[in-house]
């Protein structure tokens, strides 16, 4: 498979760990941390369990947002976002944007992917089990939030344009332009807040991307 040059400085951000154990997963931390596990066997045959760890509100020291590869329970290796760990077989490749992951794979040797499975606790595993409960509920939610990030961009776009364009140099350089959607302070925190509710949902199921980001 061949390898970008984004996954091999990825791959290079990658710390060995310290060994300590895996903390015991808490309810209150179910949009704050997400947890992911993949059983892999090695060339040898024997099974090892990899958890990814990482907490979404960064780390306490110094707010970066880490994730943290535990083999068997021991902490095996640490990564700054997005992060790519070699483990038997082929990688495990984890990203994010400002709402949660957007990516928590085990990439094969041969390029096909899996996605690990989350923590039945977490906000990841209980929007799982949502789906596999209730498939068509769950579809209509994954459906209305998709729509209302897709409004949240094109109410915000404009807006934004208008904004840079009214900056000395663009004004004196290309002119203004004038946003066609005018919202109120009160309905663009309105959006704001829907948006953001949105994208949340939108990543405990790793849909979320850069339209997220656009929106919020």
């Amino acid at each position: 498979m061949m390898v970008t040059w984004r996954q091999r400085l990825a791959e290079r951000r990658s710390r060995p760990g310290d060994g300590r154990p895996l903390q015991p997963y808490r309810w209150w931390q179910a949009l704050s941390r997400s947890l992911f596990t993949i059983t892999l066997t090695d060339a040898g045959g024997s099974a090892s369990t990899f958890t990814v760890d990482v907490h979404q509100w960064g780390d306490r020291d110094d707010g970066e947002v880490r994730a943290r590869l535990h083999r068997d329970g021991a902490l095996v290796a640490v990564s700054r976002l997005p992060a790519r760990f070699a483990v038997p077989g082929g990688h495990i490749e984890v990203a994010a944007t400002t709402y949660g992951l957007r990516r928590c794979h085990f990439v094969a040797a041969d390029g096909s992917e899996r996605r690990l499975a989350p923590h039945p606790r977490s906000g990841e595993g209980l929007r799982a089990l949502l789906h596999q409960r209730h498939p068509a509920v769950s579809r209509l939610i994954g459906t209305l939030t998709s729509v209302v990030v897709v409004v949240g961009v094109c109410i915000a776009v404009p807006q934004l344009v208008e904004t840079i364009s009214r900056t000395e140099l663009i004004a004196d350089t290309v002119g203004t332009f004038t946003s066609p959607i005018r919202l109120s302070v009160g309905s663009n925190i309105a959006v704001t807040i829907a948006v953001a509710v949105a994208s949340v949902e939108r990543a405990l199921r790793l849909r979320s991307n850069w339209l997220d980001e656009l929106a919020g």
